[in-house]
């Protein structure tokens, strides 16, 4: 795996904690009652849920396509998926902030570009894995 993705990876690890506070945060809500509308709670859990299997699937593109001798440059196709599990989640949170929102915000837009990006960069890994695959049949 080229060197730059391998700490692409331990980074991306090492987010997973951010993942597991926005967890406690969600708990907070529930257990606490915070003044969060409908919207908010809905808006936050999806978010903190796409985040942590976005990541994850990140993870495994990543480490698939170095595992079938995709070439270097293919296997940036993975941090596509990563920027999606970024994306996402930000438009999720960030369109929801304020005092009792009736409608996502303007951010929703994050959610919209990060899906475009998941779409492109899964198709890309998925096309990069069938032909190191073919390839290695010889």
């Amino acid at each position: 795996m080229d060197p730059i993705l391998t700490i692409v990876a331990g980074a991306t690890i090492l987010t997973v904690i951010g993942i597991m506070s926005g967890g406690t945060f969600l708990l907070r809500i529930a257990s606490r009652g915070l003044p969060f509308n409908g919207l908010q709670k809905t808006f936050f859990r999806a978010g903190h849920a796409h985040a942590g299997v976005l990541v994850l699937l990140g993870l495994v593109t990543l480490l698939l396509m170095s595992a079938v001798g995709v070439p270097a440059p293919w296997q940036w196709a993975a941090v596509g998926v990563l920027a999606s599990a970024l994306l996402i989640p930000g438009g999720f949170f960030l369109s929801v902030l304020g005092r009792d929102p009736q409608r996502p915000g303007r951010a929703i837009a994050l959610l919209w570009a990060g899906a475009v990006v998941l779409a492109a960069s899964l198709v890309a890994v998925g096309v990069a894995v069938i032909v190191a695959g073919v390839t290695a049949l010889g």
